[in-house]
């Protein structure tokens, strides 16, 4: 699928990868990201792809710079809408990410300004059937970063 990979790195006292990211294409469904926009399903099928999710996040475990993570997501948040553009010609107007609370505090993002909405399912992305089974199928909270004034509108338009 749609995917973009980046390099986190530091420039200070020598230039260093401290870390990377990936984007991806976004969750197909899940009801508080769709109720937060408003959308019903006609409109999800149209509109999903101006949302990009951060599906891969990682600063090495040995790195220790203050606030590197939330700055880190600011700058992609300034740089991801004209690079997925570039490589896919849709430019996204939403950041989505998943986070294991259980695993995670997502301090990060809340520092960085991502809205929380609520959690998913728990059913992990290839469940069919419902079973809720496998290392996916853990609830996660669903969170958001907007990469415009009004994504809502945006996504809503028909």
């Amino acid at each position: 699928g749609a995917h973009l990979r980046y390099f986190v790195r530091v420039t200070h006292p020598e230039p260093q990868r401290v870390g990377c990211v990936q984007f991806s294409s976004p969750a197909w469904r899940m009801a508080p990201r769709d109720h937060w926009i408003g959308w019903d399903d006609e409109q999800r099928v149209k509109r999903l792809q101006w949302i990009v999710q951060n599906s891969r996040f990682l600063i090495l475990p040995w790195v220790r710079i203050h606030c590197l993570a939330s700055a880190a997501l600011a700058q992609m948040a300034k740089t991801i809408a004209a690079d997925w553009e570039a490589r896919y010609a849709i430019r996204p107007v939403l950041m989505e990410t998943l986070v294991d609370r259980a695993k995670f505090e997502g301090t990060c993002y809340r520092a960085a300004n991502w809205i929380p909405l609520g959690q998913t399912t728990g059913r992990g992305r290839m469940d069919k059937k419902n079973l809720r089974i496998g290392a996916g199928a853990v609830p996660k909270e669903i969170l958001i970063y907007p990469l415009c004034r009004n994504p809502r509108k945006i996504l809503l338009e028909p």
